[in-house]
């Protein structure tokens, strides 16, 4: 599993029945954001259709606790247009993760006050909410489209 203090691993996905076998490795997957998860889709018994969706490029994004959502949304070699679909998909998916509760005037008014783009190391650059909205309609259109 480790060489040299590294996984050969990105995901580790597992049937409900095999979790208690895990517990031995909690302590080195816990930390690194590997250990499955039922609310993450990593535990379950179609473990074929969770396979394809980590394939197929499926990206979770968590909150820490002060409202702030992480998520990786590219690397550098990406083009540009690559990563104007990567923000629209995860802007699609924060809106369809938005709390039924919350309604305002605009689907952003009240759930997103800010949002900025920054390399793991870097400085971090504003992007405009109706920038975000261009992006998530432009990945809509191109979802109905290949529909």
């Amino acid at each position: 599993m480790t060489r040299g203090g590294k996984l050969s691993f990105d995901k580790c996905i597992a049937t409900p029945m095999f979790m208690p076998r895990l517990s031995k490795v909690a302590r080195i997957l816990g930390p690194r954001g590997l250990m499955p998860n039922p609310k993450l889709g990593s535990v379950t018994n179609d473990v074929s259709g969770a396979v394809k969706a980590a394939k197929s490029g499926r990206v979770d994004f968590k909150i820490d606790k002060t409202a702030i959502v992480h998520v990786g949304l590219g690397k550098v070699n990406f083009s540009d247009e690559n990563l104007r679909e990567n923000i629209g998909a995860f802007v699609h998916a924060l809106l369809l993760a938005k709390p039924v509760g919350l309604k305002k005037t605009s689907k952003y008014v009240g759930y997103v006050k800010k949002f900025t783009l920054s390399s793991t190391m870097g400085p971090g650059f504003s992007v405009t909410i109706p920038s975000l909205s261009a992006a998530a309609d432009h990945y809509n259109d191109n979802k109905v489209q290949a529909s």
